[in-house]
């Protein structure tokens, strides 16, 4: 595709060498580039890509773009398109939103915000899509679907070419709905440039990424962008519900009054469109009655507790809102027997309860907590630590929540990366000790050696929490990322110490 065609909408600031190149493939990685290739120099908060022009030109790049000047590159490379923009992080996605046929407008669109519940809402939305019969999508923190293929992740939302290059395979082949987790990076870095969205959806907001953001309200700000007309579809009719935002949380109501475009509010506690009476919590799943504006019905799921009435009443308010039958409705929320990591059971028979998730902010894991009390009389045996090089402000605060609700506290590891992991405990531990309830607590560094002890401690009747990590299957550990699994270092303890108990 000629360069041209490409910045459509990209509206340069001087476009110098090479006249009007053929360009191949888009990548903002030099070591990605190959001849053809049109290379986006982003500085990163690691390394600058800027740093990178020379190398990617000497691999075969036929163009390269760069919010700095680049009148002394065309010196040294004369035969190279260059491209001065504005913002190279918004340029990139335009660029390959360009070159990839802009996948966005040939497919449905949904975008899910908000600190906690992205993943089970993604999940849900994409099994009511699937039974009612249309081919879907996901992109999200547990890994991407096309359909029924599954492809691993290291970015809950990748980078903005990777984004337009993964819609466009679902175009290709025949999807036609697609769910996104939006985090408040891909907001703020600009990873989903060159897409537009038909729903998104307002899960709630509370204390993360601070290390990033800085304060909550810039947080909450950054989150807001993904309601903005600048990011959803135009339509000439207004009566179609656009925006699912939760109002019982606290900032639904400023999410809703931001919202330019028809929203739908769902609640349990407070007035809303979509609301839900009667719950029923149990072990083995939820059960709740719908009030929508179409009808009230039983929704019944596996999945547990309070914070997954939420979910699910997110993801009706985006069925019944795109037009699906109740029927499908509830039939997709039925289906979804489990979200991996998320209040996922560890079951071996032995008697008690095992539960691994990845509540791993200070929200999450007090309903998680709460959650786990309601449904055992036992003990809540938890075991849990914080991230390195991320906020440190909420490792005190979740020690607070993890002693108020659990009877036995094992603080261990997550994932450290640059950070000293005895200090990551220590600051925990700042927040154990000022609690109002003190229960037993015990440090363990090592994670699998927590995990272990909580599953020996444990008694019949007793529940153990095994929290941060959820569906990961890795520690980083310094610059490693070593091979670990919650759920199969605690299923392993299980047949250790018991023995296999199912036949």
């Amino acid at each position: 595709m000629r360069l041209d065609v490409l910045l459509e909408g990209v509206e340069p600031l001087v476009v110098s060498g090479a006249a009007n190149p053929d360009i191949s493939a888009i990548c903002d990685d030099s070591r990605d580039v190959k001849p053809g290739s049109l290379f986006v120099a982003i500085k990163g908060f690691q390394s600058d890509g800027n740093r990178f022009l020379a190398d990617a030109a000497s691999a075969g790049a036929v163009s390269v773009a760069s919010e700095k000047p680049l009148a002394g590159f065309t010196e040294v490379f004369p035969n190279i398109a260059a491209v001065q923009v504005h913002d190279s992080r918004h340029a990139i996605g335009i660029l390959a939103r360009n070159f990839y046929g802009n996948p966005s407008s040939m497919l449905t669109m949904y975008g899910v915000t908000g600190t906690n519940g992205k993943t089970t809402v993604g999940y849900l939305v994409k099994t009511i899509l699937e039974t009612a019969g249309q081919k879907s999508g996901l992109i999200g923190t547990i890994g991407y679907e096309i359909g029924n293929q599954r492809l691993t992740t290291s970015h809950t939302t990748p980078s903005a070419a990777v984004l337009q290059s993964l819609l466009n395979r679902m175009v290709q082949q025949g999807v036609k709905e697609a769910v996104i987790e939006v985090t408040s990076h891909a907001l703020a870095l600009a990873r989903i440039s060159g897409c537009l969205f038909d729903t998104v959806v307002f899960t709630n907001l509370t204390r993360d990424h601070l290390d990033f953001h800085g304060d909550l309200e810039t947080y909450f700000n950054t989150k807001l962008r993904l309601f903005s007309l600048d990011l959803l579809k135009l339509t000439t009719d207004t009566s179609t519900v656009r925006a699912v935002i939760n109002l019982d949380d606290p900032y639904g109501d400023r999410v809703r009054d931001a919202c330019g475009v028809s929203v739908w509010g769902y609640a349990i506690d407070s007035d809303a469109d979509i609301r839900a009476e009667n719950i029923v919590v149990t072990f083995e799943g939820t059960s709740f009655t719908a009030q929508t504006p179409v009808g009230s019905f039983l929704a019944r799921s596996a999945l547990v507790g309070r914070h997954n009435v939420y979910n699910i009443l997110a993801a009706i308010g985006v069925g019944l809102s795109r037009g699906c039958s109740i029927k499908v409705v509830q039939q997709g929320i039925a289906s979804l027997r489990c979200v991996p990591g998320r209040f996922e059971k560890i079951d071996e028979g032995q008697g008690y309860g095992v539960v691994v998730d990845y509540a791993h902010t200070g929200d999450a894991l007090d309903k998680l907590l709460n959650t786990a009390r309601s449904l055992t009389a036992g003990k809540i045996i938890t075991v849990f630590g914080c991230g390195g090089d991320r906020d440190q402000g909420k490792r005190s605060v979740m020690g607070i929540i993890a002693a108020r609700l659990s009877d036995l506290v094992i603080v261990t590891s997550d994932n450290p990366r640059s950070e000293d992991p005895d200090q990551i405990i220590r600051d925990v531990m700042v927040g154990i000790a000022a609690s109002e309830n003190t229960p037993p607590c015990e440090v363990i560094p090592d994670r699998k050696e927590a995990i272990v002890t909580a599953i020996q401690s444990a008694q019949p009747g007793d529940l153990v929490v095994i929290a941060g990590k959820g569906h990961e299957d890795y520690q980083i550990v310094g610059d490693r990322r070593l091979h670990f699994d919650d759920r199969r270092v605690a299923r392993e303890a299980i047949v250790s110490a018991y023995g296999p108990l199912h036949d």
